[in-house]
């Protein structure tokens, strides 16, 4: 997870403020734990245990699901996370230069999508649910959230840099997630991410996340579908691809020739198998995070 010192990480840094959720979390690190066990394990109620993990909840870095067993539902929490990485922008001594662009979800420039599929603006439906021609509906470009089983979306980038400016790192940042038939956070999906007809890696989205509101989802938005995603920043540089800080591959800034007028991004979920795969993206008006694809390219 990839924190800064703007509000929006605020309730992540509240989150951590607090011995009993710390606790929580080095006990989630080592398997997968219900609110019971949980509870029994610090030697506390419940009742209070359940506040501190919807506390960890709503801030991203706990997940959970109910599962049935011996004839009761219990919730099993796990790690959405294993690291976070903050940046003080504050301390940074000096500015880097880069050139940013915002790409709506809706502006892809080539498609496939196979249902359960659709795509919406944060007003409403464009088309029906599970017919993948509303993809080429001319109101695409309007909409604030889309979803597939399998297939990708294809994005150009325009590259406003000056031929005498050298591209040292290119980032991406975007709020993904799986695709289930309606909701399930434990519904892993292989999503792969290329640039420019290569591929620089891929990342296991862990569930097609729903059993709370998004924090941006529109009122006329069914409680039983997508709710919000993940915020994932992908960074391509001289020593390799990361995304959130991790090695995702071996492929550096300098395996692209970056000197044409616009970029190619594809975002994929090629396999689609029972209990796994698709593919959600969210937009300004819907998940958690009130922005869209966002690129910026550092150069020198």
């Amino acid at each position: 997870m990839y924190l800064t010192t703007d509000t929006r990480s605020l309730r992540v840094y509240e989150a951590l403020a607090s011995e009993v959720r710390l606790q929580i979390i080095d006990l989630l690190n080592k398997q997968e734990m219900n609110i019971k066990e949980l509870a029994a394990a610090l030697y506390l109620s419940s009742a209070i245990v359940s506040k501190h993990v919807r506390k960890l909840h709503e801030s991203g870095i706990v997940s959970y699901r109910m599962k049935r067993y011996n004839g009761a539902t219990y919730k099993l929490c796990s790690l959405s996370v294993d690291f976070l990485q903050i940046k003080l922008s504050k301390d940074t001594p000096t500015t880097r230069k880069r050139s940013e662009v915002s790409i709506p979800v809706g502006h892809y420039t080539d498609y496939e999508a196979f249902p359960t599929c659709g795509l919406a603006t944060v007003e409403r439906i464009i088309g029906h649910y599970d017919n993948p021609t509303y993809f080429l509906d001319p109101e695409r470009v309007n909409a604030g959230i889309l979803w597939f089983a399998r297939g990708f979306v294809e994005y150009k980038i325009p590259n406003f840099l000056l031929k005498d400016q050298r591209v040292t790192e290119i980032e991406v940042s975007m709020e993904i997630g799986s695709e289930a038939p309606l909701i399930n956070e434990n519904w892993p999906s292989d999503i792969r991410f290329t640039l420019n007809q290569t591929d620089i890696g891929q990342w296991t989205s862990p569930g097609d996340f729903g059993q709370t509101r998004g924090r941006l989802t529109p009122q006329w938005w069914d409680a039983d579908v997508n709710q919000y995603g993940l915020l994932k920043v992908l960074r391509i540089n001289e020593f390799g691809t990361f995304v959130d800080g991790q090695l995702l591959s071996e492929v550096t800034i300098g395996s692209f020739d970056l000197s044409s007028r616009q970029w190619t991004l594809r975002i994929s979920a090629e396999n689609s198998i029972r209990g796994r795969g698709g593919l959600t993206l969210y937009g300004k008006g819907f998940g958690n995070y009130d922005q869209d694809i966002l690129i910026r390219s550092y150069y020198e």
